[in-house]
């Protein structure tokens, strides 16, 4: 089987086959709204790819990456509402087409069906499966926590910024290929392996979400242009540019972060401009690839075959070149 499609499109076909309608409309409304705006469905797409790798039943993983996708979805109307985000997938958030209260509820509802999920993953991987999640659903949250601490802190380190987006995303990433192969009944050594390739991954994806939020077309990204530095997010290009730049730029970027400006394009074409004459998004592409660097070293550790390493590699370098 092998190919990454397959595994997207029966991920898509059954999220497409689950009801996520009840009583009271009210509550799961917002959810099948959520389940239904698509994305790439990355993280259930490598539970399964990664199960397949190691010659495990992708079906046996069904349940598994449809709690994961439930729990991914869950974080992003939470923190939807915490960044005050209009649009997600290019379609607006749950609190904007709802109210907060509701995408709160919903949310909390999505966590609890991404739990009924993992429990019909095979029962004697139970015990295995649910510690991973857990350890992930509590890094994720610590992660998130570290991003609204930031909102308010004026010497976030490069080191710490890096270390809460591992949180917030890289050990979710991780950890979907964590579950892919522990229902592939691997190794704990090599499942440890496949953990690190995923989150090292999960690094490089952050940071260009970062850089498309920046520099990124907002009708194909599914988010707007601009966003982070609208609401004032010390983002990784953010923290480069003050650690680059002399001490008039590093004067105005501070400045800039610190106002809310009726004219936003303004705002956001003035950070622009600093990023530019610094070279960020070349200096973040070059952290982007240590982390890649990083990734490969994993994958040769694992020693697969020529053509599973291939496809790990395709994944990763598709992930690295995304545009949306």
């Amino acid at each position: 089987m092998l190919n990454i499609d397959f595994y997207q499109k029966l991920i898509q076909q059954k999220i497409q086959e689950q009801s996520f309608s009840g009583t009271p409309p009210e509550l799961y409304e917002p959810i099948a709204y959520t389940m239904q705006l698509g994305g790439k469905r990355l993280r259930p797409t490598l539970t399964l790819m990664t199960c397949d790798i190691f010659g495990g039943d992708i079906y046996s993983a069904i349940n598994a990456a449809l709690g994961l996708e439930t729990f991914h979805n869950f974080t992003l109307l939470h923190d939807d509402i915490m960044d005050q985000a209009p649009l997600r997938r290019g379609q607006p958030t749950v609190y904007q087409k709802w109210d907060a209260n509701r995408a709160i509820l919903s949310g909390d509802t999505m966590m609890v069906m991404a739990y009924d999920y993992l429990l019909n993953s095979p029962k004697d991987l139970l015990s295995d499966l649910f510690t991973v999640f857990n350890k992930v659903g509590k890094e994720v949250c610590e992660g998130q926590q570290f991003d609204m601490n930031f909102e308010t802190n004026d010497h976030v380190s490069i080191d710490e910024y890096l270390e809460m987006i591992r949180l917030k995303t890289a050990v979710l990433i991780g950890g979907s290929m964590h579950v892919g192969a522990i229902i592939a009944r691997v190794s704990e050594e090599k499942s440890k392996l496949v953990y690190s390739f995923g989150e090292s991954i999960g690094m490089a994806f952050q940071l260009q979400d970062d850089l498309l939020d920046a520099y990124g077309d907002s009708n194909i990204f599914g988010k707007k242009t601009g966003g982070d530095i609208c609401s004032n997010k010390k983002t990784y290009l953010y923290l480069k540019a003050l650690e680059v730049a002399n001490e008039a730029d590093k004067s105005v970027l501070i400045k800039l972060y610190s106002s809310y400006p009726s004219d936003e394009q303004a705002k956001v074409l003035q950070v622009i401009n600093i990023f530019n004459k610094y070279q960020i998004s070349h200096l973040t592409k070059q952290l982007m690839e240590e982390y890649y660097s990083n990734a490969m070293k994993f994958l040769k550790l694992i020693d697969l075959n020529a053509e599973k390493e291939r496809l790990l590699i395709s994944l990763a370098d598709t992930l690295m070149k995304r545009d949306n």
